[in-house]
């Protein structure tokens, strides 16, 4: 393992600007909205402050302000931020972002996870913190062979904790980090002492009486998961099929790549009528500066062409996983893109010790309501046995 630190040359900065100042804008119909995707004056201004108000060295600072390491496993080069905690007893957590996620989703819960006793919690709630970069996402960069699925990530996790010295050990995720969460839990259940998610799809069970004992609310999050899938999945059908092709424009193009992300946290976060209304503006763009920057808007979408046979589909659901032998917690934010249905998740996962319904907050959990996602997962953590 390498301390690392990241440390953007200038000329990569000088090359975005000119690019956002060249930018090739499209037409667009007058009078429509987000229905049609990112509006182009919203786009014209978010770009404009990217290339004149954004500052990426506040940025890297802040990144900075935690030790970086790098390492290689089983190939991949991975990129992590391991942030222990000044209690010594306090308990590790590795925390796994997803698409189009990035740790610049974790920055504002790193101080009261690693530190509770510093923000008005109890000492007792305190993390070792250990936050990677899924393999072909941003600073692990592009991965070089195929075969990096869920499995191979979650087995990648389990060897990283392990080379860390953490023998027991939480695992937490949203996205596609919340399946990788689940996985790791699978693979080194004598590892994982708990998993906790903030995002789940659950698949109808086999039983036809699962579907008729649906009550309105939850027949309306089925209809709402059918929504997404046949309206908002478009994005995943390309990636998980063409990740090479749409490769091409994200990263050629800042404008593309800023309009392929901010689509998706205006869509999934409790954003009324623009992404900033969930998210800060300054972290979005630093989201989005971890892809630019890295060059990984293929690499990452890579992942989802190794897991497409496990991808819902309108006309598929996703399988049923199998039986998790570690305790589960799940919070549930009402606008992210799909809700569980907790009698299926039940049936899926019988050892779920916590099951939160909150009022607000989205997709970006971290992002948009760390209070709300700093409590549920220390409420989780008091539940465990030791």
């Amino acid at each position: 393992m390498q301390p690392f630190r990241i440390d953007i040359p200038q000329d990569q900065l000088d090359d975005l600007h000119r690019r956002l100042a060249a930018t090739r804008w499209p037409a667009e119909i007058p009078g429509t909205g987000w229905e049609r995707g990112v509006p182009l004056g919203y786009l014209r201004e978010l770009a404009a402050y990217w290339q004149d108000g954004y500052d990426w060295r506040a940025a890297e600072a802040r990144l900075n302000e935690h030790p970086q390491f790098v390492t290689e496993i089983d190939g991949a080069r991975v990129h992590f931020l391991h942030v222990r905690s000044p209690e010594p007893d306090a308990t590790p957590l590795i925390v796994t972002h997803g698409w189009p996620g990035s740790i610049a989703e974790f920055l504002p819960v790193i101080g009261p996870l690693t530190d509770p006793r510093a923000h008005g919690g109890d000492p007792a709630d305190a993390f070792h913190l250990v936050i990677p970069s899924v393999p072909g996402f941003g600073l692990s960069g592009p991965v070089t062979e195929t075969g990096w699925d869920i499995t191979r990530i979650a087995r990648a996790w389990a060897e990283l904790m392990g080379r860390l010295g953490y023998r027991r050990y939480l695992a937490q995720g949203g996205d596609i980090g919340a399946w990788i969460s689940l996985t790791l839990a699978g693979v080194d259940p004598a590892g994982v002492r708990g998993a906790h998610v903030n995002f789940l799809v659950t698949a109808p069970p086999s039983d036809p009486a699962a579907m008729r004992d649906l009550d309105a609310t939850d027949q309306g999050r089925l209809r709402r998961l059918a929504s997404f899938l046949d309206d908002g999945a478009g994005y995943m059908k390309l990636q998980a099929t063409r990740p090479q092709t749409i490769a091409y424009a994200l990263t050629d193009s800042p404008v593309g790549q800023l309009a392929w992300i901010v689509e998706k946290f205006r869509e999934w976060a409790d954003a009324p009528k623009v992404p900033e209304d969930a998210v800060d503006r300054d972290l979005l763009l630093t989201d989005v500066m971890l892809y630019w920057l890295t060059a990984t808007a293929g690499s990452s979408a890579h992942l989802y062409f190794e897991v497409a046979d496990i991808l819902p589909t309108a006309a598929t659901p996703p399988p049923e996983q199998p039986p998790l032998p570690v305790p589960l917690g799940v919070a549930v934010y009402p606008h992210d893109s799909a809700h569980p249905i907790r009698s299926w998740a039940d049936r899926a996962f019988p050892n779920i010790v916590r099951w939160t319904e909150f009022d607000r907050g989205g997709h970006f959990a971290a992002l948009e309501e760390p209070d709300l996602y700093v409590d549920d997962l220390r409420a989780f953590h008091r539940l465990l046995p030791p």
